[in-house]
């Protein structure tokens, strides 16, 4: 058995190869995203099957998924975990893909939970309208704040209601902070029509969701906050405690801060 060690930067993807018995053999790296294809071909020229361990990254994903294709045994490491394995004051990338790859020799990598393209699917559904969402009430709130900015309060409850369109057409607001609420107040519109496109694809393609129900019992949380939820705990039964499971979604959380629905899956 090989054991690689990938560290994998913007610019290049280092690998160092070692032995059953610690001994190195192959330091090598790839500028190339295509490169990899050249790099297993040169492992596999030593005849041993091969275990791969690269940081959690972006982009690390790929590389798992390639390596896979190629029957190599591939995990990646907590970034975090690996750092108080093995702190290093003299660090480069060659002795971090070194560091992998000891790691994966003694069988110690903190390897992380990976989800299968289905829950990372519904994750990029999810975090899509997220995104659009956290878009729009930015935006909003500097619409709001110009408003302030010129002395003109805001007496309806929904500023961007029927009557609150019309409190903004009728203001005296002098430019450019006039042309530039009216190019917010369109992008808006179009933010509008985005997220209830991205909530109508998340509704067909999680509406038998199993964990969305039991999230949606917890007060304040509507369907697609309970689908938001429950596609970034992925397959629950992986926590051993919902204190574990708590802690994660503390750590990683897409949704409200300080709302701890996801314990009631686990309790």
């Amino acid at each position: 058995m090989l054991y690689a060690g990938l560290d994998l930067s913007r610019q290049r993807l280092d690998m160092y190869v070692l032995d059953e018995e610690g001994r190195t053999v192959e330091v090598t790296a790839t500028r190339e995203v295509f490169g990899l294809r050249a790099l297993v071909a040169r492992i596999s020229r030593h005849g041993d099957e091969a275990s791969a361990t690269i940081e959690s990254m972006n982009g690390a994903r790929f590389v798992h998924d390639y390596l896979e294709l190629y029957g190599w045994d591939v995990e990646i490491a907590d970034a975090e975990k690996v750092k108080g394995l093995a702190p290093l004051a003299a660090k480069t990338d060659k002795i971090d893909a070194w560091v992998l790859a000891e790691l994966s020799r003694r069988d110690l990598v903190p390897a992380i939970w990976l989800p299968d393209p289905t829950v990372r699917a519904e994750r990029e559904r999810a975090r899509f309208r997220l995104h659009l969402v956290r878009y729009r009430v930015a935006l909003k709130n500097r619409m709001h704040a110009s408003l302030i900015a010129f002395g003109h309060p805001v007496p309806v409850s929904n500023l961007f209601g029927a009557k609150g369109r019309e409190l903004l057409a009728g203001l005296a607001i002098p430019e450019p902070w006039a042309t530039t609420l009216a190019r917010s107040l369109r992008i808006v519109d179009e933010l509008e029509a985005g997220i209830e496109r991205c909530t109508a694809d998340l509704q067909a393609g999680g509406a038998d969701h199993p964990n969305v129900p039991l999230l949606m019992s917890v007060p304040g949380n509507a369907w697609v906050l309970g689908y938001t939820i429950a596609a970034e705990l992925g397959d629950v039964a992986r926590f051993s405690s919902p204190k574990k499971l708590a802690g994660m979604s503390r750590r990683n959380e897409p949704f409200a801060p300080g709302r701890p629905p996801a314990r009631a899956l686990v309790a």
